[in-house]
């Protein structure tokens, strides 16, 4: 799942190594060690003193204590600059620390753009990323027994957490907290696999000892009674439904109701496939809304759309509010743009993956274990 970010996101790693090679200081002999020990207990302006003269970055002429005591105070008050000054590139050196500077980013910054919008990340969500990754790199020291590799590495983990965790709440939790019967209306538009991502979370929600019904407000679509219907009956469940044309509200409030009535704890309620421009189905969107007053509206799209259903999530969400989203066939996704930009662009999270055709494909959105993925690992 999502290989082909896996590598470009590998490749800026690679890139940001290649030009911040460092050299590694050279070797103390025991006499300089016992300098290095002298001058870690000696006074910021001693030690500040100490390394000047270390690195030859004050002319002899100028290394008095007065030239020092300038210099120290010119480190300080540019100490907020994110370009590293002479005197803390020196000082890194002597200290056995890098620096990662501008020009060393340049590059690889502009390559990992590219990676992104190619692989379908939304163009501020891109721009985030990029934002994030220089601004915990530039100008960063750090031990030299702490490779480049890694600097990039956390840089890009904590970057990609930012865009992908935003909005994220604990499903199941909430689930459990809330008063029953729960009511969950899908939407999205047609042949994403909303239907199904009903009956795989109807089968997620027993697994942990939930009881569910499923209500068919998709009255406006020639079979879809039928395709539910078949659902329902492979799970065992019930299935409140209208004849075709009738009211989706009054569908899904007839779910509520019978699930009140026979002690069970959420209502799945399927809608017909729209567009956010289709303003009768819209309509019934806020009509359903209205009677029924669900407890989540969730938006389902499929993960290999990418960049149709990052716009298309942020189009339904600003037109009838979502609470989350579902994200299908995500074992078939290379790129991995959807994933990555539908909760920024929505400020809503990601609750499930589609991972497969059967009734157990569907994952607990997990943002922490995506970018651990993304970045090599399992």
């Amino acid at each position: 799942m999502f290989d082909g970010l896996k590598d470009k996101l590998s490749g800026f790693r690679e890139d940001v190594e290649e030009n911040a090679e460092v050299e590694e200081p050279a070797e103390q002999d025991d006499s300089e060690a016992a300098e290095t020990a002298a001058a870690e207990s000696q006074t910021p302006d001693q030690t500040a003193e100490s390394d000047a003269d270390a690195v030859e970055t004050v002319d002899a002429d100028d290394a008095d204590g007065d030239a020092v005591d300038a210099a120290d105070d010119s480190t300080d008050a540019d100490a907020d600059d994110t370009e590293p000054s002479t005197f803390q590139r020196a000082k890194a050196f002597a200290t056995g620390r890098i620096i990662i500077e501008e020009e060393d980013l340049e590059q690889p910054l502009w390559d990992l753009e590219m990676a992104l919008l190619e692989s379908d990340v939304e163009m501020s969500v891109a721009e985030r990323i990029l934002e994030t990754v220089r601004e915990k790199m530039l100008g960063e020291s750090r031990k030299q027994v702490e490779t480049t590799g890694e600097l990039v590495e956390s840089a890009l983990h904590d970057a990609l957490l930012d865009v992908i965790a935003v909005g994220q709440f604990d499903f199941e939790e909430r689930i459990a907290a809330a008063d029953k019967p729960v009511t969950i209306v899908f939407t999205g538009v047609n042949g994403v696999g909303k239907t199904t991502s009903i009956a795989k979370l109807s089968e997620w929600l027993a697994d942990r000892g939930y009881s569910s019904v499923l209500a068919n407000g998709d009255t406006y679509r020639a079979g879809a009674n039928e395709q539910i219907q078949e659902h329902a009956d492979r799970l065992g469940r019930e299935l409140i439904s209208h004849d075709q044309g009738g009211d989706p509200a009054a569908v899904i409030y007839d779910g509520v109701e019978y699930a009140a009535a026979n002690d069970v704890d959420v209502v799945l309620g399927d809608t017909a496939g729209r567009l956010h421009t289709s303003d009768d189905l819209m309509a019934q969107l806020e009509k359903i809304d209205r009677v029924v007053e669900p407890d989540m509206t969730l938006f389902v799209d499929e993960a290999v759309a990418g960049q149709d259903a990052v716009n298309r999530a942020k189009e339904f969400n600003a037109a009838a509010e979502i609470d989350g989203a579902v994200l299908t066939k995500a074992d078939a996704d290379s790129s991995g743009g959807a994933a990555i930009s539908v909760a920024y662009v929505t400020g809503k999270p990601i609750l499930f993956l589609g991972t497969g055709q059967g009734y157990d494909d569907l994952t607990l959105f997990d943002p922490e274990a995506l970018v651990d993925s993304l970045l090599g690992g399992e």
